[in-house]
């Protein structure tokens, strides 16, 4: 699928990566990451809003959609610094040194190692409802941890949790589109069966970015908390009451690391792109203003 006015294109952004990517717009860019289990496709409605004044990016992260899948052959491969480094390569690969950025989910956390790394490149940084992954860890407990079952199944060694999930993907990658959505409108059947496709065609890679929370990613976000880094641009997080369900102050954990911090509860569900479009393009706008 495509969005209406956007061009496709492939970037080449490290070896044997390309990023399937769509591109609209004219004006200061913006880089959109989705989130899981979906594609480009979760920022339809928003990409088309900010393109009447931005540069509007939308790559599938590598592992996902219709990018470059590469082995995991040294646990680096899905580390959010290597993915944070892809995104740089891409704008940079059309013609952006510096640009705006907003993920969600899975993207979220690209962005947030995208703007520790590369605060040279990173303007303004939005934050769709996730936590830093080693506070994450740290957040889960008891059996209030249960929500997050897949965190610890795709933890687990290669090999097993591949075999499962790839035994019944369209069951276990619905499971979250499901539960994850309160208006289950905002996903009609077509995207939903293009979700679905593409993640059951993308099982390893997928568990390898999982899999790298579990280990590689924590420890960079655990080196960074204790070297003082911080997110210098403004950031805007927005996010579930989460921490009202499991016993912890969502906005003062984000402003440990983020000092020029916008924190907000929304009222939708997770997929808050599609289910909360205006509300998530006015935040976006609003960070860019400042």
């Amino acid at each position: 699928m495509n969005f209406p006015g956007f061009t496709t294109h492939r970037v080449p952004v490290a070896d044997g990566v390309r990023l399937h990517t769509l591109v609209g717009g004219t004006g200061s860019p913006v880089v959109l990451l989705h989130g899981f289990p979906q594609t480009h496709l979760m920022w339809r409605r928003v990409a088309a809003d900010l393109a009447r004044e931005h540069t509007v990016i939308c790559p599938d992260l590598r592992g996902y959609g219709a990018s470059d899948k590469p082995a995991d052959v040294d646990g680096l491969a899905y580390a959010k610094r290597t993915m944070a480094a892809d995104v740089v390569a891409l704008a940079r690969a059309l013609g952006h040194e510096r640009f705006a950025l907003a993920g969600h989910d899975r993207g979220a956390l690209v962005a947030f190692r995208a703007g520790l790394d590369h605060p040279d490149a990173v303007t303004h940084l939005a934050l769709l409802d996730v936590l830093p992954t080693a506070d994450m860890w740290e957040v889960l407990h008891g059996r209030s941890a249960a929500v997050a079952f897949h965190l610890y199944l795709t933890a687990q060694p290669p090999g097993l949790p591949e075999r499962l999930i790839g035994a019944a993907p369209d069951l276990f990658f619905g499971h979250f589109l499901d539960l994850w959505t309160r208006d289950p409108a905002a996903i009609p059947a077509d995207v939903r069966a293009a979700y679905l496709a593409a993640c059951r065609a993308a099982v390893p890679s997928i568990v390898a970015d999982y899999r790298a929370s579990a280990g590689v990613d924590t420890e960079h976000d655990l080196a960074d908390r204790a070297a003082g880094r911080v997110l210098g641009m403004p950031v805007t997080v927005l996010q579930q009451d989460w921490g009202a369900a499991l016993g912890y102050d969502a906005a003062a954990l984000w402003r440990a690391w983020a000092p020029e911090l916008e924190h907000r509860t929304v009222d939708c569900g997770h997929f808050m792109a599609e289910e909360a479009p205006d509300e998530v393009t006015c935040a976006v706008r609003e960070l860019l203003s400042r």
